[in-house]
């Protein structure tokens, strides 16, 4: 093998290396420059991916830019000008790219302004379904690919590259803006923005042995997209209490599953095998958001993870303090879900009956009919209760609508365990 073979491999390699981490950093910065006065999602991510591929031809021979960033950046507003051109969309919007042109030259390498924020917030816009919201954020955003989303939503690539698709249409033809809202806006946009960023974590979280890599991976796409909204909004309570909600949650995630790969509940993980690191940071971002005296929906759900966290690492349980919490949490964000996770609480204070009273007037909502972890909670109570039937019937349901093979058999042995019991 020749020496030239080498030093090209090692030339190609560097150029990937280089590329892959401009991408990963910068992909969502470049298309929110290269999309915020056409509107054009779509035109600038095809302009982005042209750049890309430039630079993977160029590099290697060339060498890599001082500021690959914007070198791409230069690439790809040409490529966007020569397609607007091509496609003969009309003169506004090749003269909206050439102001964008010109602002850029006149701009010294490395100081390309940041308008991620506004392109988040263009994303979750009302105008938009909020089934697509998460989706797009994370294909426009983070350059994810619609079938690695598709997995993760489990839905087939090409009906989720049809549904992204249309939220770009939608985007430009309703002329979505790309723009940070006023103060008096913001609370209520913000929230869509850190509901779509939780989706995702929630998403990812759920596979925390890799068992579907696209999935998996999904939880630290999300984790940065958390910790870019707290470097872009360090002022906003929720951004902080998102992140540090988050992070209670990574620390202990792969203490979820055992070396064969059985689900482990919170109360029987070995608190030694959290990332301790991990949950310092989680705590000195929930006193940092409360700081703020703004309390919210996600400082109250990180609070909740703390004390639970506290509990198993003292054996010291405070329920009093965590239904209090859970109160607080019903008061401004009401959900039957806030209702489940309460009533399990409750059990531990007051009784397993006194949960399932409390759950009663739950009994017939139509959004727990399908919710694995209402059936899972409510089977447990009846078992606890005495009432075994009932319990054995809620087991079954929540088996059914589990989709992690190993939490389904968890709950499989709870089952079976039961059964034993009862005869």
């Amino acid at each position: 093998m020749s020496p030239s073979g080498d030093d090209d491999r090692d030339a190609d390699g560097a150029a990937h290396a280089i590329a892959e981490a401009v991408a990963r950093r910068s992909y969502g910065k470049l298309v929110a420059l290269l999309a915020m006065r056409t509107r054009d999602v779509a035109a600038a991510e095809d302009a982005l991916a042209d750049a890309f591929s430039a630079a993977l031809a160029d590099w290697p021979k060339r060498g890599c830019p001082a500021n690959p960033e914007a070198w791409l950046m230069t690439v790809a507003r040409r490529r966007a000008l020569d397609g607007a051109r091509h496609r003969r969309i009309g003169d506004e919007v090749t003269n909206q790219l050439a102001i964008l042109a010109d602002e850029i030259d006149e701009r010294e390498a490395g100081m390309l302004p940041d308008r991620r924020l506004a392109l988040l917030f263009a994303c979750t816009h009302p105008a938009l379904e909020a089934a697509i919201r998460t989706p797009l954020m994370l294909q426009v955003v983070l350059g994810l690919e619609a079938k690695t989303i598709a997995s993760a939503f489990l839905m087939s690539p090409a009906a989720m590259s049809k549904r992204l698709v249309r939220a770009k249409n939608k985007i430009r033809e309703a002329g979505i803006p790309f723009s940070v809202p006023e103060r008096e806006e913001l609370p209520g946009r913000l929230a869509a923005v850190l509901e779509a960023v939780y989706a995702a974590y929630a998403e990812g979280w759920t596979d925390p042995v890799g068992g579907d890599t696209e999935r998996r991976d999904l939880a630290g796409e999300a984790l940065f997209l958390a910790h870019l909204l707290v470097e872009l909004l360090p002022d906003e309570p929720e951004t902080v209490g998102l992140l540090a909600l988050m992070l209670y949650a990574q620390a202990r995630r792969d203490a979820r599953r055992d070396a064969a790969g059985d689900y482990v509940p919170l109360s029987a993980q070995d608190p030694a095998t959290w990332d301790a690191p991990m949950i310092d940071a989680a705590n000195a971002l929930l006193r940092r958001a409360s700081a703020f005296n703004a309390i919210g929906r996600f400082q109250l759900e990180a609070a909740l993870q703390s004390a639970h966290i506290h509990r198993c690492w003292t054996h010291r349980p405070n329920w009093d303090e965590i239904m209090q919490l859970y109160d607080a949490l019903l008061a401004i964000a009401a959900s039957p879900v806030v209702a489940v996770n309460r009533a399990l609480a409750q059990a531990e204070r007051d009784g397993p009956q006194a949960a399932l009273d409390a759950l009663e007037p739950y009994a017939d909502d139509p959004r727990l009919a399908d919710y694995q972890p209402y059936w899972a909670a409510r089977a447990d109570l009846l078992a606890r209760a005495g009432a075994w039937t009932e319990a054995l019937g809620a087991y079954d349901l929540a088996i059914g609508l589990e989709r992690d093979p190993a939490v389904r058999r968890f709950l499989q042995r709870k089952r079976i365990e039961l059964l034993s019991a009862s005869s």
